[in-house]
């Protein structure tokens, strides 16, 4: 009798030892797939950064609607020339049209927004202020869409904006005419964020990024004929398509990023664009922020990538990083 039950007692001694083996593998290869994310995403961010950085240095001597315009233009050109052939026109369906219109609308300003407060403002510290529109989309949700707000995510509100306050120190002789810019791009940045939120409950994020790409370029390609310049040397050519595909890659990065991790997981790492823009600033244009700015930056980060993760928990859809 004994020795007919052991087959038995090691049949599901080996089973357990196997369903074992097999969990700690779908655990590995869950948790390889979240580092993956986690690096997509820091790469992404980097991308940005380069690409403010690039944009900074483009408003020396190119008309900035032209700059827009060649952005979107190679955002278009590439995400068509990459996915049309892949997706076919599954890529192009939507059901809602009108939303992907306004949607790259709001970018678009935000992009114009950007150029112009990157030609007055150091970099890191546009980014910084740049980084608050997740604690805006919270204020938006609650004035606008009704929706209830915790005392907790309240205070990370006033905390971003705090630290908005010390990097600006109103009064100082830092403050100017130009801080208006990146106050009116984080308010139809926060606006994109919420029209992206309710888009991607029913949309394809590719067919987003498609759409986005094309729209930018053809409202601004409006204004090309009369801003239209002739580049003094291939290096602006150049500057404009480093520009241009900064762009492209950094969101191909954030789709891939997105598709191996929860946003939750991911959103906090946005902050990191912070960091890159201050290295970007330091080398380009050997600008160090100030100790009230440093201060600034770091509140605005904790609050605001608190309140990002907050949100994603909320609505589980991700935040777009800051990016021109």
């Amino acid at each position: 009798m004994t020795e007919s039950v052991r087959p038995g007692a090691d049949d599901t001694s080996a089973a357990l030892a196997n369903a074992r083996a097999a969990a700690k593998a779908t655990r590995d290869r869950e948790s390889e797939r979240i580092l993956a994310g986690i690096g997509l995403v820091l790469l992404a961010t980097a991308c940005f950064a380069t690409l403010d950085t690039a944009s900074k240095f483009s408003t020396a001597s190119v008309p900035i609607l032209m700059a827009v315009w060649f952005r979107y233009a190679f955002q278009a050109v590439a995400t068509t020339a990459v996915l049309l052939p892949l997706h076919g026109t599954r890529l192009l369906q939507t059901r809602h049209p009108r939303y992907h219109l306004l949607r790259g609308a709001l970018l678009l300003a935000s992009t114009v927004l950007a150029f112009l407060s990157l030609r007055y403002m150091p970099l890191a510290e546009f980014t910084s202020i740049l980084l608050i529109a997740p604690l805006v989309v919270t204020l938006l949700a609650a004035t606008t869409l009704k929706e209830q707000v915790s005392p907790l995510r309240w205070s990370l509100v006033a905390g971003g904006f705090i630290g908005t306050l010390v990097i600006l120190r109103p009064g100082g002789a830092a403050f100017s005419w130009a801080i208006v810019l990146p106050l009116c791009l984080v308010l139809t940045n926060a606006w994109f964020q919420v029209l992206t939120s309710k888009l991607a409950r029913t949309e394809d994020p590719l067919t987003m990024h498609f759409y986005t790409g094309w729209v930018g370029a053809l409202l601004s390609a409006l204004a090309l004929p009369f801003v239209w310049t002739a580049l003094p040397s291939w290096h602006w050519w150049a500057l404009l398509c480093l520009i241009g595909f900064m762009g492209t890659v950094g969101h191909f990065l954030l789709i891939l990023a997105y598709q191996r991790a929860p946003a939750s997981t991911l959103t906090p790492y946005i902050y990191a664009q912070i960091a890159f823009a201050m290295v970007g600033g330091w080398l380009m244009f050997s600008h160090v922020p100030d100790r009230f700015s440093l201060i600034g930056m770091a509140l605005i980060a904790v609050c605001g990538a608190a309140g990002a993760w907050l949100t994603v928990r909320e609505r589980r859809v991700p935040i777009e990083p800051a990016e021109s």
